[in-house]
């Protein structure tokens, strides 16, 4: 399910990399700002997309079934996700 996730964060790595070298290399601070927030941003896509495939697979088959403690748990880690993340 998450397998297309690692094509992003290899890039992400390679983008980290390149901020590292940037800072040893000295350049324009605001350049090495530009490219930290191009790989926060990246990985908060990341973050997304993990996150929506989590809602339309585990939390989805849990609130179609019938277990009444197995969906309130469900709706609980997600509000405790989502206060995580506010």
């Amino acid at each position: 399910m998450h397998e297309d996730q690692i094509v992003r964060l290899n890039r992400i790595e390679g983008q980290i990399r390149g901020i590292k070298k940037m800072i040893t290399d000295e350049r324009y601070c605001v350049d090495i700002l530009t490219q930290i927030r191009s790989a926060s941003s990246a990985l908060a896509r990341v973050q997304d997309n993990i996150f929506r495939g989590h809602l339309e697979s585990c939390v989805r088959d849990s609130l179609s079934g019938d277990d009444s403690l197995d969906k309130e748990e469900k709706v609980n880690e997600i509000l405790d996700v989502l206060s995580r993340f506010r």
